[in-house]
Parts: C-alpha cells; sequence; structure tokens
C-alpha cells in the first residue's frame, strides 16, 4: 500500500504501525502538488507496483491559486497514468482536509473536494475518503485541537482520526 502526496503524508511518521497487517510505503514530499504526483511518477510510485495508492496532495494546488476544476483533470490525469501502467491498481483520494490556516480557501476545497468525489464514483478502482467533515467542529469551522501550532499540519489527534477514517478502507 502506497501513501502519496504532499507533507500532511510526509509527517505522518507512525504510519507503518497504524496500519500493520499491511505493508506500508510513504512517499509523500512536502509542498507537492497534484502534477508533482504525475511528473515523478516512475520515482514515487511504478518502481513499487502498488496494489493500492493513498493519495492526498491537493491542499496545495489550492494554495496555489489553481481552481477546483484545474485540481479535478490533474487528478485525472494522475489517474490515467496509473491505470495505463498499473490498470488493477487501486486509488483512493483522500479529501482535502479543512486547516484553520487556509480556512479562507474552504468554499474551493468543498467545490473540489466535491469534484473528485463524483469522479471517483464512475471507476470501481477509485475511492473517496472524507475526512473534511469529521475534522469540522460542532461550529462548522476546522478542529484546532487536531492541528500544530502552524494551524496547517496535524499532530498525533489529528494522525489518529485519519486512521480510523482510512482503516475501513483498506480492508
Amino acid at each position: 500500500m502506497l501513501f502519496i502526496g504532499s507533507s500532511s503524508i510526509t509527517l505522518w511518521k507512525s504510519l507503518a504501525e497504524d496500519f500493520p497487517s499491511v505493508k506500508v510505503i510513504n512517499r509523500g514530499f512536502g509542498g507537492s502538488q497534484i502534477e508533482d504526483s504525475v511528473d515523478f511518477a516512475d520515482r514515487t510510485v511504478f518502481r513499487y507496483g502498488p496494489r493500492l495508492i493513498v493519495f492526498y496532495a491537493v491542499d496545495n494546488d489550492i494554495e496555489s491559486g489553481k481552481s477546483p476544476a484545474v485540481v479535478l483533470e490533474d487528478f485525472k490525469r494522475f489517474v490515467a497514468l496509473v491505470h495505463q501502467k498499473l490498470p488493477r491498481a487501486r486509488i483512493a483520494f483522500i479529501s482535502i482536509k479543512p486547516s484553520p490556516a487556509r480556512w479562507h480557501l474552504g468554499d474551493k476545497v468543498r467545490e473540489a473536494n466535491r469534484l473528485i468525489k463524483d469522479f471517483t464514483e464512475t471507476d470501481r478502482r477509485l475511492g473517496y475518503i472524507d475526512v473534511f467533515t469529521p475534522m469540522l467542529g460542532k461550529d462548522g469551522k476546522p478542529r484546532a485541537e487536531l492541528f500544530v501550532e502552524d494551524r496547517l499540519h496535524m499532530n498525533e489527534a489529528g494522525y489518529t482520526l485519519w486512521r480510523f477514517i482510512i482503516a475501513p478502507y483498506i480492508k
């Protein structure tokens, strides 16, 4: 099982311990966007021949000014590239998280999540993992207790939540 994406994947130090029943490979790299996962797929995806790719990278795309529609097209390119070389591989997209530092982008994040969720429903090899909703408090805003001081990256509580959300999909 390959986890790929931005710093939210890179910083998940307990990843292998969190999913002990499967072989886990962490190929996240900080600051990455979807197009980086396309450009570096030979090094970060294909050399491992994964059966399942758990993907998270989109909040940097939105922060850089890309529209939700462009984000969707970039993700479609990633999926097409992977399925060209690994036609049986499943790809699970982790929704964009609602971080306090980027909450001003909330509408774009919601739209990108919706577009990608709709796309994942078109192919049985694709899945959508909603972390956005469980990371919101009762007030509808990001739960600050899930983040470190920069209000962008998650702390141990954030990763624990992700583990519980992602685990059923892996099984």
